[in-house]
């Protein structure tokens, strides 16, 4: 069956996500904490959040015939609290691919650290801009792009621009901001100014749903970051633009 519809979620706040932007808002260079990125769960925040969007699921999920997760403990935690008790057809398919944005030697910095402890780095950064640079044992965002063309190929071989059907069926993806900012690159498709200065006006909120349409063979923009079912649950929201490597300047 073809795919003609696609909802990209992003995990519910994690620990890391508090911790990371209380560094930033006190002018640390570190971020404090002690936990294997894969590793890092859910704050008690982003657990509200994901037992809000069991509405969301419980309104779409008829309509979901794939289900796919990130490895990362954040990401599948979320799935499994919005799924609770659901035992039915659709089985969650985990997928290393799906992780977050490997920062290497800028791991747990923010911003006021990369600049004092890898002034180098930061100037690399400006030189060849936040989509192409590599930190040393990290990845680019052109390195994540690699990797979900890779992860498209196999999991949605229609989304290659061919003509959909109208009976399509629909996907689910739970992962991180980066990767739901990079598959919107590789599906609208953008081009890298494009994709950055979206980027910059537009945070992935934590726990929101982004919805992707097949018409006429091209992927449209239906809904970005959408949180009506945390507003309607009385979720927080919570604002965590990601790590300092891809915030604007």
């Amino acid at each position: 069956m073809a795919v003609t519809q696609l909802w990209l979620v992003r995990h519910g706040e994690s620990v890391a996500n508090i911790a990371a932007s209380r560094a930033e808002h006190e002018g640390l260079e570190r971020i404090p904490i002690d936990i294997r990125d894969a590793d890092v769960p859910l704050s008690a925040a982003g657990r509200e959040q994901a037992e809000a969007l069991r509405t969301w699921w419980e309104a779409n999920s008829a309509a979901i015939d794939a289900c796919w997760v990130s490895p990362y403990r954040r990401a599948r935690e979320t799935l499994e609290i919005a799924r609770a008790d659901d035992d039915g057809p659709v089985g969650a398919i985990v997928d290393e691919r799906l992780r977050d944005r490997e920062l290497g030697i800028l791991d747990l910095l923010t911003r006021r650290g990369v600049e004092a402890l890898h002034p180098e780095e930061a100037d690399r950064r400006r030189h060849l801009g936040k989509f192409y640079h590599r930190p040393p044992g990290g990845e680019s965002w052109a390195d994540v792009a690699l990797r979900l063309r890779s992860f498209l190929r196999d999991a949605l071989p229609t989304c290659d621009g061919e003509s959909h059907g109208a009976d399509g069926g629909g996907g689910l993806i739970v992962a991180h901001d980066a990767v739901v900012m990079v598959l919107l690159y590789l599906l609208l498709p953008l081009e890298e100014e494009a994709l950055l200065d979206f980027a910059a006006d537009h945070t992935v909120l934590n726990a929101s749903v982004t919805h992707l349409v097949a018409r006429d063979g091209r992927w449209e923009l239906a809904a970005f970051s959408q949180v009506a079912h945390l507003q309607v649950e009385g979720a927080p929201v919570t604002v965590h633009p990601g790590n300092p490597d891809v915030e604007p300047e």
